[in-house]
């Protein structure tokens, strides 16, 4: 598989040509320590994988647009597509994917998506470009980020040592998921102070779906050591908070411009929740950080 490494005094950072997806934040100067997940098979076997065209799951993975039925799975395609290079350098790396005959038969739009990572000090900025490149029809979309962290990060921890901090004292609601779907039910999270305490009871119902929140930082930190991630992603309307299961030693830290679709049958995909329209010739850009501390 190809991959492009960014690298300086503190930090070195893969991220794979397939699916232009980060796959390793290593910590140079604390002992090699790489705070991504591994992506084992036997677990979960991805680290960082980008939701496009569609975040989260469409009913029988299926949408209507103008009429005509097409089927996306969960998350949709990007992420299992090979990416073209677009530049590379010691501390960037561009890579954009556009639409072709074998996208069209389940996405019947034309686009642009271009994916660039910036390694700075310890930061990896990840920015998103979306542009419609056809003259004369919409693109409708959705995207998100679903970043995969080792939780715990060092030997002698465990999962419940960590939580995620927010930025200011928060009051949380979550947006209950039925196989996958938005339920319609909401169920309030109870916070510490500015922390949430993992535990994998928290996510015995799926994924922690929030929206309307008011913080634009998350960190994941531990009682037992400094070392943490946080994360910055400022305009994101949507955020999920996930781990695979009792025993996954990971945690995902997900800002989404989308979501799962509601309860019921296939609808057009204009109708559905959380998705962007594009005008022809128009660029849509988002952006978010990853620190390793």
């Amino acid at each position: 598989m190809t991959a492009y490494f960014l690298e300086n005094e503190r930090c070195r950072v893969r991220v794979n040509q397939h699916g232009a997806e980060l796959s390793s934040l290593v910590r140079k100067d604390l002992d090699q320590l790489e705070y991504l997940w591994p992506a084992d098979p036997a677990v979960w076997a991805r680290h960082a994988p980008v939701l496009f065209p569609i975040v989260g799951r469409l009913p029988e993975d299926t949408y209507y647009h103008q009429g005509q039925a097409y089927r996306l799975p969960q998350h949709g395609f990007a992420r299992d597509r090979a990416f073209e290079l677009v530049r590379a350098s010691a501390t960037e790396v561009q890579l954009r994917l556009h639409d072709d005959e074998q996208s069209q038969q389940a996405f019947p739009f034309a686009f642009e998506l271009t994916i660039t990572h910036r390694l700075q000090s310890t930061t990896v900025h990840v920015g998103w470009e979306v542009r419609n490149p056809a003259a004369d029809a919409e693109l409708l979309f959705s995207i998100g980020a679903h970043p995969a962290f080792r939780c715990p990060l060092l030997p002698g921890e465990t999962f419940e040592d960590y939580a995620f901090r927010f930025d200011h004292p928060v009051q949380l609601e979550r947006y209950l998921l039925q196989g996958g779907l938005l339920s319609g039910q909401t169920e309030a999270v109870p916070t510490n102070e500015q922390e949430l305490p993992l535990s994998y009871a928290l996510f015995a119902h799926d994924a922690l779906v929030l929206k309307h929140y008011d913080f634009t930082r998350l960190a994941l930190v531990s009682r037992q050591s400094p070392r943490a991630v946080q994360m910055q992603f400022d305009g994101f309307p949507y955020l999920g908070l996930w781990t695979k299961g009792p025993g996954a030693p990971f945690v995902c830290i997900e800002p989404w411009h989308g979501i799962a679709s509601s309860v019921g049958g296939p609808a057009e995909l204009a109708d559905k929740e959380g998705i962007l329209t594009l005008a022809p010739g128009a660029v849509f850009r988002a952006a978010y950080t990853i620190t390793a501390e």
